[in-house]
């Protein structure tokens, strides 16, 4: 038997680092002009059914056919304010660095327009970069984005610290728990989930902090806190 696992590095001044970082960010108050949010993104599979599924009967499982047809990929974009209790999911073919840039765009002129600073918690890939902005707009364009946000990275074998992980793993159970064949009727579910979500004002009570890790993750930091006063 054997398992997959992420295994945090050891006496790794990086890695804590950059961890409480983002836990100081989570036990700050609630800020309006000072948001935290936290972002990722996902691929999701695009399957058809080739046989209608049953009707759904009163006392009966949802019946489907065991055939389906691939149609592709689609990617999900993903926003969450843990303590604003709101959340957004945008659907693209790709994830490029002109489509993590229009989704910054996206973030500071639609979701937080009257935010002074989005402080965005996010993963250190490739694309993530305020260098993408330049990339993809005028530069007059990406300055005036990159101004409005603030990144901070996770660090390496460190994506749990991002609390939107917990956001896709609920979408994943009680929205792409069945098939989905196209963009289109990807958006609309995803959409009438997000919109179902935030009516329910559904926030994240992010409890690990800065000394807990300090306690249960001892072995991370290069120092020995044990003797320390």
């Amino acid at each position: 038997m054997k398992e997959q696992w992420v295994i945090p590095p050891s006496e790794n001044g990086a890695f804590v680092a950059a961890m409480e970082d983002i836990l100081d960010l989570y036990a700050e108050p609630f800020d309006a002009a000072f948001p935290v949010v936290c972002f990722d993104e996902r691929p999701c599979q695009l399957i058809a059914d080739v046989v209608q599924p049953l009707p759904l009967q009163p006392g009966q499982p949802f019946r489907y056919d065991y055939e389906y047809e691939r149609r592709g990929t689609a990617n999900l974009f993903g926003y969450l304010e843990p303590k604003g209790n709101r959340r957004w999911l945008g659907v693209t073919e790709r994830r490029t660095k002109a489509d993590f840039a229009r989704c910054m765009q996206r973030l500071v002129d639609e979701f937080y327009p009257a935010a002074t600073k989005i402080r965005l918690v996010l993963d250190n890939l490739s694309t993530h970069s305020k260098g993408a902005l330049y990339e993809t707009f005028a530069a007059a364009e990406a300055h005036r984005i990159s101004s409005k946000l603030e990144f901070h990275f996770t660090p390496k074998h460190g994506s749990w610290l991002n609390a939107v992980e917990i956001e896709f793993a609920a979408l994943s159970k009680q929205c792409l728990d069945r098939r989905i064949g196209s963009k289109e009727e990807l958006h609309d579910e995803v959409q009438a989930w997000v919109a179902e979500r935030n009516r329910q004002e559904r926030g994240v009570n992010w409890t690990f902090s800065t000394a807990i890790a300090r306690q249960k993750l001892a072995p991370l930091y290069p120092t020995d806190l044990a003797n320390q006063s």
